[in-house]
């Protein structure tokens, strides 16, 4: 009994330690640069956090650089307490972009609604980290840049268009596996049937034999 109180005393720590150590994963992931006329496209900005930072206030600053011909920077969306339009921002941009971010504020991306070819060009996220341990105070900056080509047409996927093709080729051949194995169980089956109904044919013969040659008559 003891030993089987102290195996479960052990299970119960070794727990309570893989508890503590769970946490939620943040990856750094780098943005698309392609988008395509008409659609949404997604400007990934991932600024990844330790565990004991989640707390910091955080002040994140959307800016279009333009192209390398047109270079005009302009401050085009704010997170400061919540998702928000600057007011000086271009008509051109009202009611374009949308937050894209999670609650902890580790990822801070935003997306532009029905792209136009005037969206190609350099965009910044500029992220603003406040902290405060205790009595110390600490800010970092990260800048994260994406150069966006915009194109009127989505380009083919090499790899996707090879991966469908060879989703349609393993399906058939599934489906002609598949009926060959049919065909072959259903003879399977009917031969197995035949030669169970012979024997039951042979010996319903052996009667009908035996009226049509009776034997001699026996005499006393």
């Amino acid at each position: 009994m003891a030993t089987n109180m102290r195996l479960v005393l052990h299970l119960l720590l070794l727990f309570i330690f893989a508890v503590q150590e769970v946490r939620l994963v943040c990856v750094n992931v780098s943005s698309d640069t392609e988008a395509t006329v008409g659609r949404v496209m997604k400007l990934t900005c991932i600024y990844c956090m330790k565990r004991e930072e989640i707390s910091a206030e955080t002040k994140v600053d959307w800016f279009y650089n333009g192209s390398a011909s047109d270079y005009r920077r302009m401050l085009i969306y704010q997170y400061d307490r919540e998702p928000q339009e600057p007011e000086d921002a271009e008509m051109y941009w009202k009611g374009r972009l949308k937050w894209n971010g999670s609650k902890d504020l580790q990822d801070i991306s935003i997306s532009i609604v029905n792209v136009t070819a005037n969206d190609s060009g350099t965009y910044e996220c500029v992220v603003s980290r406040f902290f405060e341990f205790d009595s110390f105070k600490h800010s970092t900056t990260m800048t994260i840049r994406i150069d966006l080509k915009v194109k009127m047409q989505a380009s083919v996927d090499i790899t996707a268009l090879y991966s469908e093709i060879m989703m349609y080729v393993l399906l058939v051949f599934l489906t002609l596996w598949l009926l060959v194995e049919m065909i072959y169980c259903y003879r399977k089956i009917s031969k197995s049937e035949e030669l169970a109904q012979d024997p039951a044919t042979d010996y319903l013969a052996i009667p009908s034999e035996n009226k049509e040659n009776p034997g001699p008559a026996v005499t006393e």
